[in-house]
């Protein structure tokens, strides 16, 4: 992990892993809320599975996705993706729910604040993910430049 990518991904880290953690003992009318918000604006992945079983698939999910992000041996591309692919799913919940967003359907309504506000998780994760691939791409070059040396004898 790159020194300077450490509190981006404590900080969304921990707090992924902890609404994770939480979910993993909801009561059932809470899972039933969860699932119907997950149904209506994915039905074709969510429609048909039990509200508990969404529930606990939901928390593993963002189980995995904050430990991607605090364990420093997971590549910044990696948890990027991960991170990205997590908000990208909230933003669809809050693009695709009408009464999430006022009349030009984009700016957040009072209902559809609290994920409006989540699109720094697709920003944090995008971050991640392009500093991984533009460090990786630079390791690259720099790997090959020294191949390079080390293959072509010197002329002088």
């Amino acid at each position: 992990m790159h020194l300077t990518h450490a509190p981006l991904r404590v900080a969304t880290g921990a707090y992924i892993l902890n609404s994770g953690v939480g979910k993993l003992r909801v009561d059932e009318g809470t899972a039933q809320y969860l699932h119907s918000a997950a149904a209506s604006t994915y039905p074709a992945a969510f429609k048909d599975m039990e509200p508990t079983k969404f529930t606990k698939l939901l928390a593993y999910s963002e189980i995995a996705v904050g430990a991607a992000l605090l364990v420093p041996k997971v590549p910044a591309t990696v948890a990027g993706a991960a991170l990205t692919g997590f908000g990208a799913s909230l933003m669809g919940m809050y693009f695709r729910t009408p009464s999430m967003t006022l009349d030009d359907g984009v700016r957040p309504s009072q209902e559809g604040i609290a994920l409006a506000k989540d699109v720094w998780l697709v920003g944090a994760g995008l971050t991640l993910l392009t500093q991984g691939i533009a460090g990786a791409t630079k390791s690259g070059v720099k790997s090959s430049k020294k191949a390079i040396r080390k293959a072509t004898p010197f002329t002088g």
